[in-house]
């Protein structure tokens, strides 16, 4: 049992996992054929006529990605009705017959460049035009269009897959050949990271409503990511049953309930993927979510050991809506209003004999009245470790109070102990309690807790 809890911890991620958490925050643009038929999903039959974007303006999507703090894009170069959003030399439904008659990717990836972000992109499995689709001549087809979308489009940070297939119960079927795809991205794209249900680098976090789990861990059983790399030996009570049925909406995941019946554990974080309005592609009648949402899920995610892809659809014009660009606007305000402004402190680690439970006293250099979150992140670098612990504060009395209980730090964790659309906490927000200094005691942990950083707001 200690040998497998020791190789858990041990569970590394690659560099290029390390870089996509570091880049937290980025865009999915949803844009095609069903921007303007007004649907969410096409079924392949749509004429490249309709395709006609009159002001098309890839700067000013960075414009916005940029004016909300995020990292990258990852544009939906063919979504499942199968038009491509470039020229493909392997099919004729595509911008090349449409009045735009332009390179969208290329334009896309340009502009990224640009403006300083990454470029990435999604490239549906299930294509309902295409002949060759529910054949295995389709898999030659896709790896054609991959090929293409890897090699003339410059540094791709990200391909994201997902697993949609098929035109229902008596309708064709397609056995896609993701390990053939994998091979082709790590030839041609060896630092981009790969999105999928599961795995190998990044999984499905098993719902677009921007929900998280009580506790997200990225160190995972393989039966959940079995194309991700198996890093320890079997579980303990691997041979007393198993993980015959695990996916991406179980609410436990890494916990130790699920992860002893595994056959080997591997590293894969999730993906926390949400429209800024209700649906992927733009439709003219909707309002984007309200900011409270938005910054809710940003905890969500960012927040909690997770990334956040956010859609941003273009008009019809090609254009991110001005009414989506002003709630990014406040989006980025909420958060240098929150986290703009870093308390200073000082801290102490108390090891005591269990290395897997040590203290941290934090002293205040300056008495404060409020504190809103305190951020924790892990030395993801060496394994994700922490399972529980919580936070203290304490007064010029010398009484402790208890305020907060976590599960999961990982890459990063942040706690919430005000909320800016509720009403404040008295216990920390109330100009007869100084708060000198709080104290955040690790409850459980695999090994020896190594955090990276611990900072209050």
């Amino acid at each position: 049992m200690m040998k497998f809890i020791k190789e858990a911890a041990n569970v590394r991620p690659s560099k290029k996992q390390l870089d996509w958490f570091e880049m937290e925050y980025y865009a999915f643009i949803h844009f095609g054929p069903n921007t303007f038929t007004d649907k969410e999903w096409g079924d392949g039959s749509e004429n490249p006529e309709i395709f006609n974007p009159t002001k098309l303006d890839c700067n000013q999507w960075v414009e916005a990605i940029k004016l909300a703090g995020m990292k990258g894009m990852v544009l939906t170069a063919k979504h499942h009705d199968g038009f491509c959003l470039w020229p493909s030399k392997y099919t004729e439904h595509s911008v090349k017959n449409s009045p735009y008659r332009g390179d969208i990717v290329k334009e896309a990836a340009d502009a990224c460049r640009k403006g300083g972000i990454k470029f990435g992109f999604y490239l549906s499995p299930w294509d309902r035009n295409s002949k060759y689709y529910g054949t295995p001549e389709y898999n030659d087809y896709f790896c054609n269009q991959l090929t293409e979308l890897l090699t003339e489009y410059g540094d791709i940070f990200y391909v994201w897959f997902d697993n949609a297939c098929g035109e229902g119960p008596n309708g064709k079927k397609q056995i896609y050949d993701f390990p053939r795809y994998f091979d082709l991205i790590h030839k041609h794209q060896p630092n981009a990271v790969i999105f999928n249900d599961f795995g190998p680098d990044i999984r499905w976090c098993g719902n677009e409503a921007g929900s998280a789990r009580h506790a997200e861990w990225a160190v995972v059983p393989s039966e959940l990511c079995y194309y991700g790399e198996i890093q320890t030996g079997a579980g303990p009570m691997a041979d007393q049953g198993s993980l015959s049925w695990i996916y991406s909406t179980e609410k436990e995941l890494g916990t130790m309930a699920n992860i002893l019946y595994s056959k080997g554990l591997v590293f894969a974080p999730s993906e926390i993927d949400i429209s800024i309005r209700p649906g992927w592609f733009w439709h003219e009648e909707e309002e984007p979510h309200s900011l409270e949402r938005l910054f809710k899920t940003y905890l969500a995610s960012v927040g909690s050991n997770s990334s956040l892809n956010l859609n941003l659809p273009p008009t019809r014009e090609g254009l991110i809506d001005k009414r989506d660009i002003q709630r990014l606007k406040e989006l980025k305000e909420l958060l240098n209003s929150e986290f703009g402004k870093e308390i200073a402190v000082t801290i102490e680690k108390v090891q005591g004999e269990p290395i897997t439970q040590p203290i941290y006293n934090i002293v205040l250099q300056e008495p404060v009245n409020s504190i809103k979150y305190v951020v924790l992140q892990e030395d993801i670098a060496q394994g994700q470790r922490v399972e529980s612990f919580r936070i203290l504060i304490g007064s010029p009395s010398g009484h402790q109070y208890p305020i907060y209980q976590g599960t999961t730090i990982g890459y990063k964790k942040i706690c919430q102990l005000q909320n800016p659309f509720a009403e404040q906490n008295p216990l920390l927000d109330d100009t007869r309690t100084t708060i000198l200094k709080i104290q955040i005691q690790i409850t459980s942990a695999r090994d020896e807790v190594l955090l990276k950083e611990i900072k209050l707001y």
